[in-house]
Protein backbone atom coordinates (compact mmCIF):
# COMPACT_ATOMS: atom_id res chain seq x y z
CA UNK A 1 0.00 0.00 0.00
CA UNK A 2 2.89 2.71 0.87
CA UNK A 3 4.71 1.82 -2.62
CA UNK A 4 1.10 2.53 -4.56
CA UNK A 5 0.67 5.65 -2.75
CA UNK A 6 4.75 6.26 -3.18
CA UNK A 7 4.39 5.35 -7.11
CA UNK A 8 1.33 7.84 -6.82
CA UNK A 9 3.06 10.37 -5.79
CA UNK A 10 6.16 9.97 -7.98
CA UNK A 11 4.06 9.73 -11.01
CA UNK A 12 2.04 12.99 -9.72
CA UNK A 13 5.03 15.39 -9.34
CA UNK A 14 6.76 13.95 -12.69
CA UNK A 15 3.62 15.00 -14.51
CA UNK A 16 3.46 18.12 -12.63
CA UNK A 17 6.63 19.12 -13.86
CA UNK A 18 6.45 17.95 -17.39
CA UNK A 19 3.26 20.05 -17.45
CA UNK A 20 5.26 22.77 -15.81
CA UNK A 21 7.45 22.61 -18.43
CA UNK A 22 5.65 22.65 -21.40
CA UNK A 23 3.61 26.23 -20.22
CA UNK A 24 6.89 27.59 -20.14
CA UNK A 25 8.02 26.30 -23.41
CA UNK A 26 4.49 27.20 -24.83
CA UNK A 27 5.13 31.01 -23.01
CA UNK A 28 8.80 31.33 -24.62
CA UNK A 29 7.33 30.02 -27.83
CA UNK A 30 3.63 31.71 -28.18
CA UNK A 31 5.00 35.33 -29.48
CA UNK A 32 7.97 34.33 -31.88
CA UNK A 33 5.20 31.51 -33.27
CA UNK A 34 2.44 34.44 -33.59
CA UNK A 35 5.22 36.89 -34.54
CA UNK A 36 6.13 34.34 -37.64
CA UNK A 37 2.25 34.07 -38.73
CA UNK A 38 2.10 37.64 -38.93
CA UNK A 39 4.98 38.02 -40.86
CA UNK A 40 3.55 34.67 -43.40
CA UNK A 41 0.31 36.93 -43.54
CA UNK A 42 1.67 40.42 -44.38
CA UNK A 43 4.16 38.48 -47.12
CA UNK A 44 0.79 36.91 -48.68
CA UNK A 45 -1.39 40.16 -48.86
CA UNK A 46 1.37 42.19 -50.12
CA UNK A 47 1.88 39.08 -52.78
CA UNK A 48 -1.83 39.35 -53.24
CA UNK A 49 -1.87 43.22 -53.37
CA UNK A 50 1.49 44.97 -54.03
CA UNK A 51 -0.16 48.64 -54.68
CA UNK A 52 -1.35 48.65 -50.90
CA UNK A 53 0.43 50.02 -48.33
CA UNK A 54 -1.53 48.83 -45.04
CA UNK A 55 -3.97 46.61 -44.57
CA UNK A 56 -6.74 46.50 -41.96
CA UNK A 57 -8.83 44.13 -40.94
CA UNK A 58 -12.92 44.18 -41.17
CA UNK A 59 -15.19 42.55 -39.11
CA UNK A 60 -18.67 41.14 -40.97
CA UNK A 61 -21.41 39.54 -38.14
CA UNK A 62 -22.82 38.10 -41.33
CA UNK A 63 -19.67 36.51 -43.38
CA UNK A 64 -20.85 32.95 -42.73
CA UNK A 65 -24.58 33.24 -43.21
CA UNK A 66 -23.53 35.77 -46.17
CA UNK A 67 -21.67 32.85 -48.00
CA UNK A 68 -23.57 29.75 -47.56
CA UNK A 69 -26.65 32.16 -48.69
CA UNK A 70 -24.52 32.52 -51.86
CA UNK A 71 -24.44 28.70 -52.49
CA UNK A 72 -20.69 27.87 -51.17
CA UNK A 73 -21.50 25.46 -48.33
CA UNK A 74 -17.83 23.80 -48.52
CA UNK A 75 -16.09 27.18 -48.24
CA UNK A 76 -15.87 29.63 -45.26
CA UNK A 77 -14.16 32.94 -45.53
CA UNK A 78 -11.55 33.65 -42.04
CA UNK A 79 -11.02 37.14 -42.76
CA UNK A 80 -11.74 40.37 -44.57
CA UNK A 81 -9.13 42.79 -44.79
CA UNK A 82 -9.45 46.43 -46.52
CA UNK A 83 -6.47 47.38 -48.84
CA UNK A 84 -6.07 51.14 -48.70
CA UNK A 85 -3.00 53.55 -50.76
CA UNK A 86 -0.92 56.26 -48.99
CA UNK A 87 -3.88 58.48 -48.79
CA UNK A 88 -5.45 55.49 -46.61
CA UNK A 89 -8.18 54.83 -49.60
CA UNK A 90 -9.79 51.64 -49.94
CA UNK A 91 -8.76 50.33 -53.11
CA UNK A 92 -9.88 46.56 -52.83
CA UNK A 93 -10.08 43.93 -50.44
CA UNK A 94 -8.00 40.65 -49.41
CA UNK A 95 -10.07 37.72 -48.54
CA UNK A 96 -8.20 34.70 -46.91
CA UNK A 97 -10.07 31.58 -47.84
CA UNK A 98 -10.76 28.03 -46.90
CA UNK A 99 -12.09 25.22 -49.30
CA UNK A 100 -12.99 22.36 -47.32
CA UNK A 101 -13.21 20.20 -50.57
CA UNK A 102 -9.64 19.22 -51.42
CA UNK A 103 -8.31 15.67 -51.93
CA UNK A 104 -6.08 16.22 -49.10
CA UNK A 105 -7.78 18.35 -46.98
CA UNK A 106 -8.45 21.66 -46.64
CA UNK A 107 -6.67 24.41 -49.05
CA UNK A 108 -6.36 28.08 -48.01
CA UNK A 109 -5.14 30.71 -49.78
CA UNK A 110 -5.50 34.56 -49.74
CA UNK A 111 -7.11 36.62 -52.89
CA UNK A 112 -6.53 40.19 -53.96
CA UNK A 113 -9.51 41.76 -55.26
CA UNK A 114 -8.87 45.24 -56.34
CA UNK A 115 -12.15 47.29 -56.19
CA UNK A 116 -13.29 47.38 -59.78
CA UNK A 117 -13.34 43.58 -59.37
CA UNK A 118 -10.12 42.88 -60.61
CA UNK A 119 -8.67 39.71 -59.34
CA UNK A 120 -4.83 40.16 -58.73
CA UNK A 121 -4.13 36.76 -58.08
CA UNK A 122 -4.03 34.33 -54.94
CA UNK A 123 -1.68 33.14 -52.55
CA UNK A 124 -1.91 29.60 -51.06
CA UNK A 125 -1.47 29.56 -47.19
CA UNK A 126 -1.73 25.68 -46.79
CA UNK A 127 -2.53 22.65 -48.35
CA UNK A 128 -1.84 18.90 -48.45
CA UNK A 129 -2.51 16.99 -51.73
CA UNK A 130 -1.38 14.38 -53.94
CA UNK A 131 2.51 14.92 -54.08
CA UNK A 132 3.04 15.43 -57.73
CA UNK A 133 -0.62 15.81 -58.80
CA UNK A 134 -2.81 18.24 -56.56
CA UNK A 135 0.42 19.87 -55.17
CA UNK A 136 0.73 21.41 -58.20
CA UNK A 137 -1.86 24.32 -57.86
CA UNK A 138 0.90 26.68 -57.22
CA UNK A 139 2.73 26.29 -60.42
CA UNK A 140 -0.30 25.11 -62.70
CA UNK A 141 -3.48 27.03 -61.14
CA UNK A 142 -2.23 30.17 -59.38
CA UNK A 143 -0.65 32.01 -62.26
CA UNK A 144 -4.11 31.99 -63.97
CA UNK A 145 -6.02 33.55 -61.38
CA UNK A 146 -4.01 37.02 -62.07
CA UNK A 147 -5.22 40.30 -63.64
CA UNK A 148 -8.66 38.33 -64.55
CA UNK A 149 -12.07 40.31 -64.17
CA UNK A 150 -15.00 38.13 -64.44
CA UNK A 151 -18.04 37.30 -62.36
CA UNK A 152 -16.86 33.39 -61.55
CA UNK A 153 -14.49 30.74 -63.00
CA UNK A 154 -15.15 27.61 -64.49
CA UNK A 155 -11.98 25.07 -65.07
CA UNK A 156 -11.93 22.93 -68.43
CA UNK A 157 -9.76 20.02 -69.34
CA UNK A 158 -9.73 20.86 -73.15
CA UNK A 159 -7.73 23.93 -72.87
CA UNK A 160 -8.92 27.45 -71.50
CA UNK A 161 -10.30 29.86 -73.77
CA UNK A 162 -11.39 32.68 -72.14
CA UNK A 163 -10.32 34.51 -69.12
CA UNK A 164 -12.99 32.77 -66.98
CA UNK A 165 -11.87 29.27 -68.13
CA UNK A 166 -9.03 28.08 -66.18
CA UNK A 167 -6.73 24.89 -67.22
CA UNK A 168 -7.65 22.16 -64.67
CA UNK A 169 -4.23 20.25 -63.15
CA UNK A 170 -4.11 16.82 -65.40
CA UNK A 171 -5.18 13.93 -62.73
CA UNK A 172 -5.91 16.55 -59.99
CA UNK A 173 -9.53 17.72 -60.92
CA UNK A 174 -10.97 17.56 -57.06
CA UNK A 175 -8.09 20.21 -56.27
CA UNK A 176 -8.96 22.45 -59.49
CA UNK A 177 -12.28 22.32 -58.65
CA UNK A 178 -11.96 23.45 -54.72
CA UNK A 179 -9.50 26.10 -56.09
CA UNK A 180 -11.88 27.49 -58.19
CA UNK A 181 -14.64 27.16 -56.15
CA UNK A 182 -12.88 29.12 -53.05
CA UNK A 183 -11.92 31.83 -55.40
CA UNK A 184 -15.39 31.95 -56.94
CA UNK A 185 -16.74 32.42 -53.12
CA UNK A 186 -14.12 34.98 -52.61
CA UNK A 187 -15.70 37.20 -56.08
CA UNK A 188 -19.17 36.46 -55.41
CA UNK A 189 -18.95 37.88 -51.89
CA UNK A 190 -17.17 40.78 -52.99
CA UNK A 191 -19.78 41.68 -55.84
CA UNK A 192 -22.05 41.16 -52.71
CA UNK A 193 -20.84 43.17 -50.13
CA UNK A 194 -18.04 45.70 -51.86
CA UNK A 195 -18.38 46.13 -55.82
CA UNK A 196 -20.98 49.32 -55.07
CA UNK A 197 -19.32 50.68 -52.63
CA UNK A 198 -15.39 50.59 -53.47
CA UNK A 199 -16.36 52.36 -57.33
CA UNK A 200 -14.00 54.85 -57.57
CA UNK A 201 -11.62 53.35 -54.45
CA UNK A 202 -14.25 54.88 -51.80
CA UNK A 203 -15.45 51.40 -50.22
CA UNK A 204 -15.56 51.97 -46.67
CA UNK A 205 -18.86 50.88 -45.09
Amino acid sequence: MKNMMKDTLILFIITLIAGCALGVVYEITKEPINNQEIKAQNQACQEVFPDAVEFEEVQDENLDETVKALGFDQVTIEKVLHAKDANAADIGVVLTVTDHEGYGGDIQFMMGIRADGTLNGISILSIAETPGLGMKAEEVLKPQFENKKVERFTYTKSGAMSDDEIDAISGATITTNAVTNGVNAGLAYFQTKYADGMKGGSGNE
